[in-house]
C-alpha cells in the first residue's frame, strides 16, 4: 500500500534558494541585516543586547522557534570572544525563559548546527536554535507526510514573546 503525501510546497522556494539567498560571498548576509535592525514586529527581531539578538525563525519547525545569535559575523563558537560568548549564551537563557513564560511547554530545545556538514542553512553565521517542546507534539504530519503543521503565525510569535523579555 503506497503512502499518501501531504505538500509543504512552500518550502520549495527556500529549499531552491537557500545557497543563493543567504550567502555571505557577495557581502550580504541575512543575519547581518537583521543584527543592525530595531527590535519590531515588522523586522522579526525580538529583544536585542549590546552583543546578541534574538529573531523570529521564518522557517520554524513549531510555535516558537526562535534564532539567538551573536552581532558579529562569525561562523562558529570559537570565533566569539569571551564578552561575545558570554552574552550569547545569557541571551540563550533569557529566550528560554521568555519561551517558558510565554506558552509553558513540556521541554525545550536548544541547539546549534555547525557548519555547512553540521546541517547549518546559513553556516557562515553562528545561531542557535530555542525550540520549545510538548508532550505528544510530534504527530503523523512530521513523521509520515513529510509536512509541519504550525497552529499561530510569525506575528503572533512575535506578540507573545517580545514583551516577556
Amino acid at each position: 500500500m503506497p503512502l499518501e503525501r501531504f505538500s509543504a510546497a512552500w518550502r520549495e522556494n527556500y529549499v531552491a534558494n537557500v545557497a543563493q539567498s543567504h550567502s555571505v560571498d557577495d557581502g550580504t548576509c541575512v543575519f547581518c541585516a537583521l543584527a543592525v535592525a530595531p527590535v519590531d514586529e515588522s523586522t522579526g527581531v525580538i529583544a536585542a543586547s549590546e552583543l546578541s539578538f534574538v529573531v523570529l525563525n521564518a522557517f520554524p519547525y513549531g510555535s516558537g522557534h526562535l534564532l539567538v545569535l551573536p552581532k558579529r559575523h562569525v561562523a562558529g563558537i570559537q570565533d566569539l570572544s569571551d564578552a561575545e560568548y558570554e552574552d550569547f549564551f545569557l541571551m540563550v537563557r533569557r529566550t528560554v525563559l521568555a519561551l517558558e513564560s510565554a506558552y509553558g511547554p513540556d521541554g525545550m530545545n536548544v541547539g546549534m548546527n555547525l557548519g555547512q556538514a553540521g546541517g547549518a542553512g546559513i553556516p557562515k553565521h553562528l545561531h542557535g536554535h530555542v525550540l520549545p517542546r510538548w508532550l505528544g507534539d510530534t504527530n503523523f504530519m512530521t513523521t509520515i507526510g513529510e509536512t509541519r503543521v504550525l497552529p499561530e503565525s510569525l506575528e503572533s510569535t512575535w506578540r507573545k514573546v517580545h514583551d516577556r523579555f
